[in-house]
């Protein structure tokens, strides 16, 4: 991990990762919905409306996973004091709340002919709006945070607590009673029919290719930003 702690070093392994995400994510993604769009068949209880599932799913997984993410980075930013844990955190929000809330918008669309109403406040679409509002908290804390080309420490602690949400999200529909169905994928296996599970699972890959891109996208550029301010206040002090 420390071997690339030199930002140099790390950008000549991100620029090429960068484009390679990005193409095979998109190129996953096209091809996973559309087969699930156009060729995948409708489910016998929800119809055509089992479609959304193609991007409802692997954002809200992803919305989870890059919080993860930053409470990870945050760790190691405190404890081992990674030079670019900090940027790493700061890089997953932005993308993380993207997929947040395009995990709710989808989720809605799928609530309204499903339940019959866009939105319900039971326990797994309630914590995954807290999950919303904590990135955009988080984002705000970042922007306001001192450390030029990261977070501060209270950010960081900021992203480890905000932690406690993702399991609570995860075990939500089975602590509490909810409209929400239970997980159709676990450790155990998948309940759900091959015709719709491998398209699936490109989608999810296509958009963790996706989301990996983005983060190398924006880790870049906050490293680019930091050594343009370094340049500006070395010439302003000549």
């Amino acid at each position: 991990m420390h071997a690339y702690a030199n930002p140099a070093r790390f950008l000549s392994l991100a620029k090429p990762l960068t484009f390679w995400f990005l193409i095979l994510g998109i190129v996953m993604i096209a091809f996973g919905s559309a087969y699930g769009i156009l060729a995948a068949p409708a489910d016998r209880l929800m119809g055509d409306s089992v479609r959304i599932l193609y991007i409802h799913v692997p954002t809200a997984w992803l919305s989870m996973g890059g919080w993860t993410s930053i409470a990870v980075a945050s760790i190691i930013q405190i404890v081992w004091r990674h030079p670019l844990a900090a940027v790493a955190a700061r890089a997953v929000a932005v993308p993380g709340a993207l997929y947040t809330a395009l995990a709710l918008i989808t989720g809605s669309i799928w609530a309204r002919p499903t339940w019959g109403t866009w939105w319900v406040w039971d326990g797994r679409i309630t914590s995954m709006l807290v999950l919303f509002f904590l990135y955009l908290a988080y984002i705000a804390l970042a922007n306001a945070s001192s450390e030029k080309g990261g977070v501060s420490r209270v950010t960081a602690i900021f992203g480890i607590v905000g932690a406690i949400n993702i399991p609570i999200i995860n075990r939500s529909v089975v602590w509490w009673n909810t409209l929400h169905q239970p997980a159709s994928i676990t450790t155990g296996g998948s309940s759900i029919d091959s015709a719709f599970l491998w398209p699936l699972m490109v989608n999810v890959i296509g958009f963790s290719l996706l989301f990996g891109a983005i983060v190398l996208m924006r880790m870049r550029a906050i490293l680019a930003e930091t050594k343009v301010e370094a340049r500006l206040r070395r010439m302003a002090a000549e």
